[in-house]
């Protein structure tokens, strides 16, 4: 049924539909207003049970960012690893002095290793502010604080100056003055000789390789009291020495990977001056057979038992292997190998040295090692080959040729010993003996 409806009722008709459909509308606004409210409600619900401190979360996150951020530039102008690994021999050469001990000073062993840290950061970062120009077109090292402009060159001199001084104070007042002096030296040496050394001629490879050196001694200084007389113990000399000697394959082969980067840098480096790397090669060769005959050295001297020179020949053998190949073929890739070799080279020759040195074995002292060493000590010596095939059951038979040799040794002594008291006794009772002492 068609109504038909006025002008006015048309018009009021449309009036309120379109009223309506405007109601409509806000109504549908305001409910999805009510949703995300109420979402939002929610979410600040479950973020205030997980954060109970929701205001200043966001300003301690952005500290704990700036100060990790921090940590790193410090510890990259430190050399962390390279630090870490003078902190771990420092260590070691406190440790090889356990036997002397009578009474173990574990202050004054963490002040020996600390201290060293301390004193090799300062000397790294000095290094870093020197060698600033040069690090910023080499590739390997335009990414450090200093060329990225992550710190000025005088915060970083702040920095260096700041964890000598530290490390050295630490060293005068927990260990001696010869440990101090020492880290002193080595600061100097680094930072001074080796790195103006650098850009002028190749020797500053052997320079570098006296700082590494340095810092078993001065765990060693610190654990007997740093007399000469001391230093220039056979054990302490024998540990500094494996650090001198395995620096040089380590980065014979670190410079011929980096010869490039070197150049730009304008190092003068063995690599650099020789692009084929045929001295270099040779290099590695000649100072892998000193380290062979180390180990053998160390068991004539008696320094060590028998089962180092062992050891030693096995990975020497490994690592002149390696030198070998790298001579036939000098490659990145053979090169890169004696690099990775020598980063478990080290600890493994260095732990040799430690656990089979005879160093106060004839001392009768009443507490020559430390309880954790003397434990792990006697843990590994029951899993220790030598000591596994010279078993002490005599029903057992001996495997060590060394043993065996022993044995022979130990035989024949007897057995001579044996035959020249029967001589003795029968010319004592042999009458015609005495008559003849009398024509």
């Amino acid at each position: 049924m068609n109504v038909k409806l006025c002008a006015n009722c048309n018009v009021l008709v449309r009036r309120s539909s379109s009223s309506l459909k405007n109601l409509l509308i806000k109504s549908s606004i305001h409910v999805k207003q009510l949703h995300i409210t109420s979402h939002r409600m929610c979410e600040s619900q479950v973020k205030v049970a997980e954060d109970p401190i929701p205001n200043t979360s966001k300003r301690e996150r952005s500290l704990v960012s700036k100060s990790m951020k921090q940590l790193r530039i410090l510890g990259s102008l430190s050399k962390f690893r390279l630090s870490s690994l003078v902190v771990l021999t420092s260590g070691a050469g406190y440790v090889a002095a356990l036997p002397l001990l009578a009474v173990v000073d574990y202050s004054g062993m963490l002040a020996a290793c600390i201290g060293t840290g301390l004193c090799a950061a300062s000397a790294s970062t000095f290094n870093q502010v020197i060698e600033v120009d040069r690090d910023r077109v080499m590739r390997r090292t335009q990414a450090r604080p200093l060329p990225a402009k992550q710190i000025s060159p005088e915060m970083a001199s702040l920095w260096g100056a700041g964890t000598g001084v530290a490390g050295l104070g630490l060293l005068l007042a927990g260990t001696n003055p010869t440990t101090a002096a020492l880290g002193l030296l080595n600061i100097g040496l680094y930072a001074g000789a080796y790195t103006y050394s650098k850009p002028h001629t190749e020797l500053n490879t052997w320079i570098g390789s006296l700082v590494g050196a340095v810092p078993p001694v001065m765990g060693w200084a610190a654990a007997t009291g740093g007399s000469m007389s001391e230093l220039l113990s056979p054990t302490c000399v024998s540990l500094s020495l494996l650090l001198y000697l395995w620096q040089f394959p380590h980065f014979f082969a670190l410079s011929f990977l980096h010869r490039d980067d070197y150049r730009r840098g304008g190092f003068q480096m063995v690599a650099v001056n020789d692009p084929l790397g045929l001295r270099s090669a040779e290099l590695i060769l000649e100072y892998s057979f000193y380290l062979t005959v180390l180990p053998l050295a160390c068991t004539a001297l008696g320094l060590t038992s028998a089962m180092f020179a062992v050891e030693g020949c096995l990975v020497n053998g490994y690592l002149l292997y390696l030198g070998r190949a790298f001579h036939k073929d000098r490659t990145g890739h053979n090169a890169r190998r004696i690099f990775l070799t020598s980063l478990w080279y080290l600890p493994v020759l260095m732990a040799g040295l430690l656990f089979h040195s005879q160093l106060g074995d004839d001392l009768d002292l009443p507490q020559q090692e430390s309880g954790v060493w003397q434990s792990v000590r006697a843990f590994l010596k029951e899993r220790c080959v030598h000591e596994i095939l010279v078993s002490s059951d005599v029903s057992q038979p001996q495997l060590c040729a060394r043993a065996v040799v022993d044995k022979a040794v130990q035989s024949a002594d007897r057995g001579g010993g044996q035959l020249l008291e029967s001589v003795q006794t029968a010319a004592t009772q042999d009458p015609s003996a005495d008559n003849k002492k009398e024509l």
